[in-house]
């Protein structure tokens, strides 16, 4: 059966993105860039909310970023990608594929098919609606070594705990750490 994982840059004090969506604290190092590239291989879909699709979409397809980082931007534009929205009426990246409803249904019988594992990225509200539905196999959280204050929450609306188990960690020469947990 196929996993779906998160892979997801948080502030110490637990923020997905600064005020205003800020991502400019995220720690990018070419150490950074390898654990990328290594992470895209073991997926073949990848799952957004409309807001981190649209400002991936935006990057990932400019020409400059094509030329400057042609692995991760090769992956990133040709692999498969979900977005959950109930305002988006359609999606135009390569790949790209639209889920309004029914997400739970969907995904569990995705879940099922052959393939590689699923990753989210970003997509906080995404995370916390799987997280509730018990749809996320593994939460990889890079811990970056700032205290932003305020922002976006990485996890909002869970309403019962969820117990966790420390798979592994990695550390960084950034100071970034890696914390790999799965569910209890």
């Amino acid at each position: 059966m196929r996993k779906i994982f998160i892979s997801n840059f948080v502030s110490l004090d637990g923020y997905l993105a600064g005020p205003d969506g800020d991502l400019s604290w995220h720690i990018v190092t070419d150490e950074f860039l390898k654990y990328a590239e290594d992470m895209l291989e073991q997926v073949d879909t990848i799952l957004f909310g409309r807001l981190t699709y649209e400002m991936m979409a935006a990057y990932w397809t400019t020409e400059h970023v094509k030329t400057t980082d042609p692995v991760i931007a090769a992956k990133m534009n040709g692999l498969q990608k979900i977005v959950f929205s109930k305002t988006l009426d359609n999606v135009d990246w390569e790949n790209s594929s639209l889920i309004h409803d029914n997400i739970e249904t969907t995904m569990r019988k995705l879940k099922e098919l052959p393939g590689k594992d699923m990753v989210i990225l970003g997509s906080g509200a995404i995370v916390s609606a799987f997280t509730q539905m018990g749809l996320i196999d593994e939460y990889r959280i890079l811990i970056n070594p700032v205290i932003l204050g305020d922002g976006k929450p990485h996890f909002t609306g869970i309403a019962d705990r969820k117990q966790l188990e420390l798979t592994d960690v990695k550390r960084f020469s950034s100071g970034l750490v890696l914390l790999t947990y799965q569910p209890k």
